[in-house]
This record gives structure tokens, C-alpha cells and sequence, in this order.
């Protein structure tokens, strides 16, 4: 892979706008209080699948990092999870008999951070959700982790529970970076943890990587890309930091002139790419790193790499559902979230049976427009004649009115669009969410497209 075909400066600036990172489509933004629990019901009974993906969120978290978006609650009071975990309990009850048919093969546990949660804490709930569910043999079991306020025995005791993969929350490992952002932590310790993890037998290990934050230079930065290598993880998420405080009152606590400007930011996503390229690492879509061997590495290789709203993943034919507070589900032709408040959540728990507060039942235009932009996503290509045939549709006519706005990709050599397919190409991989919206039928309406990050 020629990593230098990624950065025309002049393309990227032309094209560096906000938009949507595409973990569904149509995005949150058009979740409503319309869809109501009993068309959850409903999407399930009519669902086609039997295999299921769980995400359970954990919200808490100690202390606050001053660039996080994420949904959660800060407070270094344990027992606070108890109660959480109680509610949560209630909820895997009453949701789980919906589900009698399907086999779990995936589970994501999520936050917040879910490492805030006490040994004995975490295998309560994995024990109840064994209990609650039928888990595949061939199971996919994950956990996000803050590596700030764990001990070393926190990797035996997990992999004795069946997790398989440990993803770390590291961002940056320069102290003038972690003081602004208020995210402290040992990069020795990390390095032992990850180093330790495996000896305990994980076989993947993942950590995420933010580019654009406080004081980050391209000295600096290099040396956490080359501490990555030198940790020799599996996989590496690569973030651009999306400074929104209007949405995030924590991020105004970053001062405008501490950011790296535009110019210094596109240089820090370029050294990333470059570097971990060089390091021997496949790119993954448009923001993941994963080694050759690596099972993101082979789906994306033979076509099969999926996009939902836990990013890229390799288990792209399971029904998604969401546990927590905030946590969102993807059933059949529906998506559904549940309350973000924490008090909100437990009084929903108790007096309505369930979380669920908004959502959307997909029309055939949406699941459509949903398996074209997916496509493009994760593979760059799309096979028109096999969406054709799908759908019972001529793919050109059906989307006549939103071909022609390729046509400025097309006229700068990004994408090819003949009889058959549509290409991406490999230079415009970092524009791929902006090429996507010219199928995205709801974007006409975001005239403020600020309500999404910007590519760069």
C-alpha cells in the first residue's frame, strides 16, 4: 500500500468539511419518540437473524478527561455501580425473553469505563448475562479499559470470565498533553499491562490513539506511535479529536490557541498513518490499524469488514442489541436507544419495563441507502448489480439524482462510477464520509452540518 497516495493537501482542504461518521444509517440525528417500545418488540419478532451482538454500557468513570464526548458519570464512588448494576439487572430481565432464539456472538462491554467496576462486580454481571443468554462457544468477548485505576490481576481475572480482547484507552503518552486534557497515566504501567495481558493468554489487544489534542506536536506524538509499536499490540484506533464545546461544556476547558491548527493537525494524522503503515500495520477503513494476521485485517481483504456503532468489526450479520444507560440497538430494520439521564434510566427501568426513549423503523430506502454506504465505508467499492438485483431496482435510475453529486470526486480522480460499480480510491480513503453523504437522502436537511465532526 503506497501510504503518500493518502495526503494531497489540496484535496483534503477542499473537502475537509463536517460529516457523519456513518455507524448507521440513517444516523441518531433522526432517532425519534415515535418509535415506540412495542415496534422494538416487533422488530425483533420480524428480525431475519439469529445471531447477536451485546454492548453493555458502564457509564462511571473517576475522573474527567476534558476532551471526552462519551456519555458518562464521574464519581469515585463504587458503590454508585451497585446500583447502576442493579437497574441493569432489571433490564438484561426483561429484555432477555425477547431473545430466546438467537445466539450470542459478541459482546462489547463499553463506557464510561467499564473497568471502574470491582472484580466481583464484573463477574456478577458477566455470570447474569451467561445466565440471561445463550452464548456461542465461538464467542467474541470485549472490554474497554482505563488504565489509570486498575491492578496488574485485572487481566487474569477478565480472561478467566471469557473476555478475549482488552481494548486500552491510552490517547497520548506526553505529560504536557495528559495534564491538559486532565488524563495522567503511566506509560511504564501500560506497557507492563499490555506485556502482562498476553502472557496471561489475550490474543488481541487494542488501544485508541487521539490526534489533534492540546500541545500535541509531531515530535511528541511520534513517540507514543512508536511506544505502540514497541508494545506490539494488535490493533490500533486512530481518532481525530472533535472539539465541539458547545456540545461539551468539559472541552472548554481547552484553550483554542493550546490546539493544533489545521495545518498541524493534517501533520499529525499524516506522521500517524505513515508511521504505523511503516510499522507493518493495515489501515482499516478510514480510522483503524490492525496487524495482517489480524481478523479486521482479513475481512477487509476479502470484502466482509462491517460498519456499526461500534466502528469497523468482522461480525457485520448480527443483530445488535444495547444494555445500559444510553446504549443503543440495531434489530432487524430498526435502530433504538435508550435514556441517556442516569436518574432517567432507573425510573424508566421501573415504571415503563424498559429504557428505550427513542429510535427508527428503516424504510426500504434506508436500508438501501444503508447497504450503499456501508459498502463504501468499509470496502471503497461497490457492486452496483448486486444491490440491483438485491433490492429489485436499476441502481442508476434508482439513484439518479444523487450519481451526478459524485461528480466533483469523479472530475478531481477520486472515484470512478461506470455501469457496473463504483470505486473509491485509495487516495480519497480519508474523504470517504464526505463521498457517502452524496447517497444520505436526510443530509439535504443538516444545513448546519456542525452538529457532526470534520474529517480532518
Amino acid at each position: 500500500m503506497q501510504v503518500s497516495q493518502f495526503f494531497d493537501n489540496t484535496l483534503l482542504s477542499k473537502y475537509n468539511t463536517s460529516g457523519p461518521r456513518y455507524t448507521s444509517y440513517p444516523t441518531a440525528l433522526e432517532f425519534h419518540d415515535n418509535f415506540k417500545h412495542e415496534d422494538f418488540i416487533q422488530a425483533v419478532q420480524n428480525s431475519e437473524n439469529r445471531d447477536l451482538s451485546l454492548y453493555v454500557h458502564i457509564p462511571f468513570c473517576h475522573t474527567l478527561c476534558y476532551y471526552c464526548g462519551c456519555n458518562k458519570v464521574i464519581t469515585r464512588h463504587r458503590e454508585k455501580a451497585d446500583t447502576y448494576l442493579e437497574y441493569l439487572a432489571k433490564e438484561i430481565a426483561l429484555q432477555a425473553p425477547l431473545f430466546t432464539e438467537y445466539s450470542v456472538k459478541q459482546l462489547h462491554w463499553g463506557g464510561g469505563t467499564p473497568s471502574f467496576l470491582t472484580h466481583e462486580q464484573i463477574t456478577t454481571l458477566v455470570s447474569l448475562l451467561k445466565e440471561k443468554f445463550n452464548f456461542s462457544d465461538d464467542l467474541e468477548m470485549s472490554i474497554e479499559i482505563d488504565p489509570r485505576e486498575i491492578e496488574m490481576d485485572l487481566a487474569e481475572h477478565l480472561f478467566s470470565l471469557g473476555f478475549n480482547r482488552l481494548s486500552l484507552g491510552v490517547q497520548d503518552l506526553d505529560l504536557k498533553v495528559q495534564q491538559a486534557i486532565n488524563r495522567v497515566q503511566s506509560t511504564e504501567f501500560i506497557g507492563n499491562f499490555i506485556h502482562h495481558a498476553k502472557q496471561v493468554g489475550f490474543q488481541s489487544i487494542n488501544i485508541d490513539l487521539i490526534y489533534g489534542l492540546p500541545h500535541q506536536t509531531l515530535e511528541n506524538f511520534k513517540k507514543t506511535l512508536d511506544k505502540a509499536h514497541e508494545w506490539d499490540v494488535d490493533r490500533i484506533s486512530l481518532f481525530s479529536y472533535a472539539h465541539l464545546p458547545s456540545r461539551f461544556a468539559a472541552q472548554r476547558k481547552l484553550r483554542d490557541e493550546w490546539l493544533p491548527n489545521t495545518q498541524e493537525k493534517f501533520a499529525l494524522m499524516k506522521l500517524a498513518i505513515e508511521t504505523l503503515c511503516d510499522y507493518g500495520y493495515d489501515f482499516i477503513g478510514m480510522d483503524h490499524f490492525a496487524k495482517p494476521n489480524d481478523e479486521l485485517s482479513i475481512a477487509q481483504n476479502d470484502g466482509s469488514l462491517h460498519r456499526n456503532f461500534q466502528g469497523y468489526t468482522t461480525r457485520g450479520g448480527c443483530d445488535l442489541l444495547g444494555l445500559g444507560v444510553s446504549s443503543i440497538s440495531a434489530i432487524g430494520n430498526s435502530f433504538s436507544q435508550n435514556i441517556k439521564d442516569l436518574k432517567e434510566y432507573y425510573q424508566a427501568i421501573t415504571e415503563q419495563q424498559h429504557a428505550q426513549v427513542v429510535g427508527v423503523s428503516l424504510s426500504e430506502d434506508d436500508v438501501i441507502r444503508g447497504e450503499v454506504i456501508r459498502e463504501l465505508m468499509c470496502n471503497l467499492y461497490l457492486d452496483k448489480n448486486q444491490i440491483s438485483e438485491k433490492y429489485n431496482i436499476n441502481f442508476d435510475d434508482y439513484f439518479a439524482d444523487d450519481l451526478p453529486l459524485l461528480n466533483t470526486f469523479i472530475d478531481d480522480g477520486l472515484v470512478e462510477n461506470n455501469a457496473d460499480c463504483i470505486r473509491v480510491d485509495q487516495k480519497a480513503r480519508l474523504l470517504i464520509r464526505i463521498i457517502c453523504m452524496s447517497f444520505d437522502a436526510y443530509m439535504k436537511k443538516h444545513v448546519n452540518q456542525q452538529r457532526f465532526s470534520r474529517v480532518i
